[in-house]
């Protein structure tokens, strides 16, 4: 029963012997003692030893600690451990600035010498930041209908690796005409990771306007641009046998209100009473039209005729801005008339002069609006020829527009 081998110390283990007789020292010779290690250590070396005659154990043992694989560094990330790879050993990933973790934030080694939990990544979740300007506000300039806008292209910026791969713009561009209204802007910028940002903002443009004006009875209105924008010019202008009072043209103001005074289209008042031909005829400049038909007598078979012709067309001579001048008879017998109102025998002498019209023939002359000498018929003129001629004047065309546009026209 003498101790004959050393006694064993499992550093990080226990030994559970066994004697041949069942001794009271566990270390005579013939015992066998099994070996086992603590929880996370390993054995290296056998299992079993033996106490030999040689008063040695028959091999030798250690108890080493357990070790995990080493764990792989996430891309844009890493990670921190108490105690290396050791069992037992907690690690901590972390995540670069704009990088989420995908898996387990805190992996242990496990007696079975792997790692607890799912493999980390650290990934790109988060939107790139793209910030726009704020809301654009702008006001049309005189005579124009749009606003043209400018605004610096917004950059995005990216919270992981910078970089951006697209800036995607959502309606006009800047530098762009913008027509009156609200207009929405809106930049999208993708990251590498396909990370979406987004921002928007509005691009407001205003036209001051006055309020809307309308053509005076008997006229007609014509407006530039919109007809009531900042800078628009209303031009009036009176159907045949008005003239115009107040302002023949308005423009609206920054003020929002309208140039000049309500323009009015009164009954044309035709003064007789005047010195020269010359006079007479400037009341009609720019205004009306003149058939002036001569003739010796008043029971002039072409002079009748023209006369019955005209009578029905009275209609196509009023849209076409025409007053009939008569002039009957020779001097000293001789009398002018214009509608109802006769012209003193001087006037009506004095305008055929001026306008070389014979005395003894019967004739008939065509003036436009300028005072111009246009045609003249030495025999009756059908009205169909007489609007075929007029028809082809340089102010009619214009004239034929406004009428179609208010419907104005012979039945």
């Amino acid at each position: 029963e003498t101790p004959w081998c050393s006694p064993i110390k499992v550093k990080h283990g226990y030994a559970n012997c066994r004697t041949p007789q069942g001794e009271y020292y566990k270390n005579v010779l013939g015992t066998r003692c099994d070996i086992r290690c603590q929880k996370g250590y390993e054995l290296h070396g056998p299992q079993q030893l033996i106490c030999q005659s040689s008063k040695r154990w028959s091999g030798k043992v250690l108890c080493k600690q357990k070790r995990c694989p080493t764990l792989s560094m996430p891309t844009n990330g890493g990670f921190k451990c108490v105690d290396g790879a050791y069992f037992g050993s907690r690690c901590e990933y972390y995540c670069s600035p704009g990088y989420q973790l995908k898996g387990d934030r805190i992996v242990t080694c496990m007696d079975n010498k792997v790692w607890s939990g799912r493999p980390a990544s650290c990934v790109d979740t988060e939107p790139p930041r793209i910030q726009c300007p704020s809301v654009k506000e702008k006001t049309a300039e005189p005579n124009k209908l749009t606003a043209r806008v400018f605004w610096d292209t917004p950059e995005g910026r990216d919270t992981a690796d910078g970089i951006l791969t697209d800036v995607i713009l959502k309606g006009l561009p800047p530098g762009s005409h913008f027509p009156e209204g609200d207009h929405k802007i809106q930049y999208t910028v993708y990251d590498r990771a396909e990370n979406k940002g987004t921002c928007k903002f509005l691009v407001k443009v205003r036209v001051r306007r006055c309020v809307k004006l309308n053509a005076p009875d008997n006229g007609y209105i014509k407006c530039s641009g919109d007809g009531n924008n900042y800078g628009a010019t209303c031009e009036f202008s009176c159907i045949g046998g008005y003239e115009l009072q107040g302002s023949p043209a308005r423009v609206c103001q920054y003020n929002l209100g309208w140039s000049g005074v309500e323009p009015t289209c009164a009954p044309m008042n035709i003064n007789v009473n005047v010195r020269t031909a010359a006079a007479l005829l400037d009341q009609f400049y720019e205004k009306r039209r003149l058939l002036i038909i001569s003739t010796p007598t008043a029971a002039n078979f072409f002079y009748r005729m023209q006369l019955g012709m005209l009578q029905p067309a009275q209609c196509g001579l009023d849209l076409r801005h025409v007053t009939v001048v008569e002039l009957v008879g020779v001097f000293p017998a001789q009398i002018g008339r214009i509608g109802v109102k006769l012209l003193p025998p001087s006037l009506a002498l004095q305008l055929r002069l001026l306008l070389r019209i014979p005395h003894y023939n019967f004739n008939i002359v065509v003036m436009d609006k300028h005072g111009m000498d246009k045609e003249r018929y030495p025999f009756p003129a059908t009205p169909a020829e007489l609007f075929a001629l007029i028809d082809n004047f340089p102010l009619r065309k214009e004239e034929m527009k406004l009428q179609a546009e208010i419907g104005q026209s012979c039945p």
